[in-house]
Order: structure tokens, then C-alpha cells, then sequence
């Protein structure tokens, strides 16, 4: 027996209803579905329930179960192993919220979305960050978050803006905008990221495909499989080489210590600078927006941008601040650009408006 807020409405009302296959590997699936009318995704690491590891101990449990304190210490003990850090009780409750008979059944659905890294992720930080998926619920081991319109390499801005706003930004001087705003959320992204959690948390797969943007720009992590907090990460990065190229992990990487034939645990590389190379670098090597952004102006972008995703600098102790000084060049250029084309729409409204006299 599978439980969840959304079990309901996929078995008994069919207001959840499958829709298409967005995703199938190794057992992951994402699909588009429709909820109330509205598109949501479904996502599973395991397509199979009984894929997931069981809790043994279940079936020998008397009926009044197991103290409620002792099911929030082993959620909590769950999320720490899936994330590599502890968070208080208060954060983890959320995820456990026992109601009626059939609390093993309850239990069981959870453990098998404890199972899955992003779930926890979207869960726990949803209402910290505004840039993670939201979790609208869940039934057995599925579990259904916003719809969102992601990324795409071979698109010409990589995100179609006219499907996440609207045709009202189809105009070049709208679409320059649109990327400027963009690009100033991912750089707000970066810095929640490096500094407002009790560790930095690591993208190590840096992709269009693994965002999307909200109607009001905001740029969303929508794939988390590869993000990792701190701990978590100095441990992926810490193992044996005999040269730099063993000491690669997908986006981020650190640098081998021939002497001890080991990796650093300290990344050598960050999310901006991934960011900078495989969002920005595509945009900003572009004419941006025609005339709207002045041609020193976009000079000045291009070069930030290039030394942002190749930094000179090979010293591992400077790479943050290194990184922190991009960070503040590139926001202050986006700043002026969006200043730029700012009193480039307030001129054209100023002439539209004489011609119309």
C-alpha cells in the first residue's frame, strides 16, 4: 500500500493525470503530468517501489507504531546521510506527518522519498531559497513539483523567455532585458548558494537543461542530482591520483598532491566560474540587444565574462577571492547594462509618443 497527499487525486478523483514521458534512464523517470488543471512534474529515481530499501523492522511494530520523536530522529539521521550535514528537527518535521491507521504504509512512502537526494533537497530548502523546486506532494515514491520552463543548449538565449513571460518579450530590446535579469538571478543563485546555508553547496553539473526560469525571471535549480554541500563534496573529491585529470568530477574538480598521490578535498573551481563558461560565456559573446547595450558596454561584459570562466589565477587559496571579485564586476556591468537599456525603452516610448501627437 502507497500513501501521499496526492494519492487521492491520482486514484480515486483522477485530478493528477499522466500527460507524457519527459525522462526514462537507469530507472529515473520525470513525467509531465496535469493537476487541477494546471501542468506539474512527477519525478522517481526508481521507477519500481520496491527498488527502494525497506525498513525490515516495520513488520513487527505493534500497532501504536513507533514515538514521534524517534521517527523525527530517523528522518533526521536519513537526511543527514543523503546530504553529508545535520539539520534541526524543526526543518526535517515537515517531511514526516503521520495521520490515520496507516502510519507503516506512511512510513514506508517516506523512506522511499528519503531514498532520493533531490526530494530531500526541494523539500528542505524550498522554503529557504527561492531558487530549488517547489514540492507540491507526493503518492508512494513519486513525488510532483512545479512545472517550469527549463533550459535548452540549442536554444538561441537558451531560455525561451515568450514561454515563461510571454509574447510581450519577443522584441530584441525585450529579449536583452530579459537575459540581463536573468543573468543577474543566477549571480544572486551563486551567492545564496556560497554563503547562506551553514555550507556551501556545489553544482557540479552546470547546464541550461538543469534550470528554468520562473514568469518573473528567477532562475530555478530543477535537476539536483549532482549538487552536494561541502562536506559531502570534500569527501567526493578526496580520493587517490597520479595526476589532475583523476581529481574530475563532472563540474568541479581539485588538484592531485603527487606527493601523497591524493586529490585536495578543496575545490579548485567554483559555481560561478561554471556558470560563467556554460551560461554566460553564450550570451555575452553575442551582439546583445543591437544597439540597446552600447558597444563598450558589451566590450566590458565579454572580457568579465572570459576572465570569469578562465581565471588566471592557479593558486587555490585566491580562487574565492578571485571568484568574489568577478562576482561583484559582472553584477555591477549587468546593473549598468539593465540602466542602459532601461533609458533606451524610456527614449523609444518618449519618440513613439511625439510621433503619435
Amino acid at each position: 500500500m502507497l500513501t501521499g497527499d496526492l494519492c487521492e487525486d491520482l486514484c480515486v478523483a483522477q485530478t493528477l493525470t499522466y500527460k507524457r514521458c519527459l525522462y526514462y534512464d537507469q530507472g529515473k523517470k520525470v513525467i509531465q503530468a496535469d493537476w487541477r488543471g494546471r501542468p506539474v512534474i512527477l519525478k522517481s529515481k526508481n521507477e519500481i517501489f520496491s527498488s527502494y530499501h525497506g525498513l525490515g523492522f516495520l513488520e513487527e511494530m505493534e500497532s501504536q507504531g513507533i514515538p514521534e520523536t524517534e521517527l523525527l530522529l530517523m528522518v533526521a539521521l536519513e537526511v543527514k546521510n543523503t546530504l553529508g550535514l545535520e539539520f534541526p528537527n524543526k526543518t526535517v518535521g515537515p517531511l514526516w506527518k503521520r495521520s490515520g491507521p496507516h502510519w507503516k504504509a506512511q512510513l514506508a512512502s517516506l523512506w522511499s522519498l528519503l531514498q532520493q537526494e533531490e526530494y530531500i533537497y526541494f523539500s528542505v530548502l524550498q522554503d529557504i531559497s527561492k531558487h530549488v523546486l517547489r514540492v507540491i506532494g507526493s503518492c508512494g515514491h513519486f513525488y510532483a513539483v512545479e512545472y517550469l520552463t527549463a533550459g535548452h543548449a540549442w536554444h538561441s538565449t537558451l531560455f525561451s523567455v515568450e514561454d515563461a513571460v510571454g509574447a510581450s518579450l519577443s522584441g530584441i530590446k525585450h529579449k536583452a532585458k530579459a537575459i540581463i535579469q536573468i543573468a543577474i538571478s543566477f549571480l544572486d543563485m551563486v551567492n545564496h548558494f556560497d554563503n547562506d546555508f551553514s555550507y556551501p553547496l556545489h553544482l557540479c553539473d552546470i547546464k541550461p537543461e538543469n534550470f528554468a526560469i520562473r514568469n518573473d525571471l528567477t532562475v530555478v535549480a530543477i535537476d539536483v542530482d549532482m549538487a552536494f554541500f561541502e562536506p559531502k563534496m570534500r569527501d567526493i573529491l578526496e580520493q587517490n591520483c597520479s595526476g589532475d585529470e583523476d581529481c574530475v568530477f563532472f563540474d568541479c574538480f581539485s588538484k592531485c598532491d603527487l606527493k601523497n598521490g591524493k586529490c585536495g578535498a578543496e575545490r579548485a573551481n567554483t559555481n560561478l566560474q561554471v556558470i560563467c563558461d556554460k551560461i554566460f560565456r553564450p550570451w555575452f559573446t553575442l551582439n546583445l540587444g543591437g544597439s540597446a547595450v552600447s558597444f563598450p558596454m558589451q566590450l566590458q561584459l565579454q572580457e568579465a565574462v572570459h576572465d570569469c570562466a578562465q581565471p588566471r589565477i592557479k593558486d587555490i587559496s585566491k580562487i574565492q577571492s578571485n571568484s568574489a571579485n568577478s562576482f561583484s564586476q559582472l553584477y555591477h556591468l549587468l546593473q549598468v547594462s539593465q540602466k542602459e537599456l532601461q533609458k533606451s525603452s524610456l527614449a523609444d516610448s518618449s519618440v513613439m509618443a511625439i510621433q503619435n501627437t
